[in-house]
């Protein structure tokens, strides 16, 4: 009888089909922005399979920016990713003085490293703490952000904006730093190695968050590679590529500054090669005060009157500089016919300009290379047969930022 009634039990059990359950993480999740939807198929905790919807913040950026003047596109740039966005800015000033073939003088360049380097520490700040509050830490969150609040103070002091800066032109800086802006810098640059230390001492040694990021969304150099990440997400695989170093922009060259790298492209080497980059870019920052102090502090800009907006005074004086200015805004500049791609180290990885102009006034063709678009294919390869808790600081620690979804 008691062999009877098992074998009765087990054709019971195999006539009950398995079932799985379909979630949706996003777009109302709070790890997902509001803009991104993945429906994710889990059995018990386990993460089966992960399908992405993209489309919720298309704007059409790349089309609308080949209706614009070039000076008109930085607005758009800007909306990219905006946790780092001077860095976007930076980045289509460049492509446009490399298509025109202008030279930058060395404090220019200086400048914008300065603030291309703020940009990543702050860019890394959000990242990071991020990932600190999805494994239950608020407290490392709460902190740095005082840093980041000093560096868009410094952002405010350039160019009178903080998120969405607009910050630089095709040629230089709209105005020149000034006290105010040097006061801010110096005093943080007096603070953030405390509160980066700090911040370390609170999460790098962690045994719970240690244990909760160390295996989490983890992949392969290899596949890695395959997707075309670029960036902290590649360099935490052990690959160390950086666009500052292979292909150096804005005098790179001149600075001296190790590229941090991961083993096995978890969610705790991302974690830790990012902190590895504030420290560099810290570094860099102060080799750049260093290198502008020996030079002319009245150039921001460079020499290029048919490409940069003159000074409004002589504006006002001098019948030249009205014409530029009227020409320049209204759109009535020829940009020289020529292809060219012009990538610079972003927050998240390589964002690159492919521009093509026919000659006129507006570009023919614009394609913004975009990380988190590339690498963001990836993610459900790397939570599958995860837990659910994972899946959502494995996307932390990717810092997928909705601006670079949809262009």
């Amino acid at each position: 009888m008691p062999d009877q009634h098992n074998q009765h039990i087990q054709l019971a059990e195999e006539s009950i089909e398995k079932q799985t359950t379909t979630l949706n993480m996003g777009p109302t999740h709070p790890a997902t922005h509001g803009i991104f939807e993945n429906v994710l198929e889990i059995d018990g905790e386990i993460v089966l399979s992960s399908t992405q919807k993209l489309g919720y913040i298309h704007r059409a950026f790349e089309k609308i920016a080949e209706r614009r003047p070039y000076g008109q596109i930085q607005p758009l740039t800007d909306r990219l990713n905006y946790c780092s966005s001077p860095i976007n800015n930076i980045g289509w000033q460049l492509t446009v003085e490399k298509l025109l073939g202008l030279e930058m003088p060395k404090r220019v360049d200086y400048l914008r490293v300065i603030i291309m380097e703020l940009a990543r520490i702050s860019d890394h700040l959000v990242c990071n703490s991020v990932v600190a509050v999805d494994t239950g830490a608020l407290t490392p969150f709460t902190y740095v952000f005082q840093m980041r609040e000093r560096i868009y103070e410094i952002y405010e002091s350039v160019c009178g904006a903080r998120l969405t800066t607009n910050i630089g032109r095709i040629g230089g800086f709209e105005r020149n730093f000034t006290d105010e802006t040097w006061s801010k810098l110096n005093e943080f640059m007096r603070l953030f190695p405390k509160s980066l230390e700090e911040f370390e001492t609170l999460l790098n040694r962690n045994r719970i968050f240690m244990d909760r990021c160390i295996g989490a969304g983890k992949i392969s150099a290899e596949r890695a590679l395959n997707y075309g990440f670029t960036g902290p997400n590649l360099r935490a695989t052990g690959v160390d590529y950086d666009v500052r170093v292979h292909t150096p922009y804005s005098s790179y060259q001149d600075f001296d500054f190790k590229i941090p790298v991961g083993t096995v492209g978890d969610v705790y080497d991302r974690f830790m090669v990012r902190n590895g980059e504030m420290w560099e870019s810290y570094s860099i920052i102060q080799q750049a005060i260093a290198k502008v102090k020996d030079l002319d502090p009245s150039i921001y800009h460079a020499d290029v009157p048919a490409y940069y907006l003159p000074e409004k005074k002589e504006v006002y004086t001098k019948m030249e500089a009205l014409i530029y200015h009227f020409k320049i805004v209204m759109g009535e500049i020829d940009i020289k016919a020529g292809e060219v791609y012009h990538p610079v180290e972003g927050g998240n990885g390589e964002l690159g300009f492919y521009l093509i102009s026919d000659g006129g006034r507006t570009p023919f063709r614009l394609h913004f290379r975009r990380p988190c678009f590339i690498y963001y294919q990836a993610y459900p390869e790397m939570i599958k047969n995860g837990l659910l808790s994972d899946a959502v600081i494995a996307l932390s620690s990717l810092n997928v930022i909705a601006g670079e979804l949809d262009a």
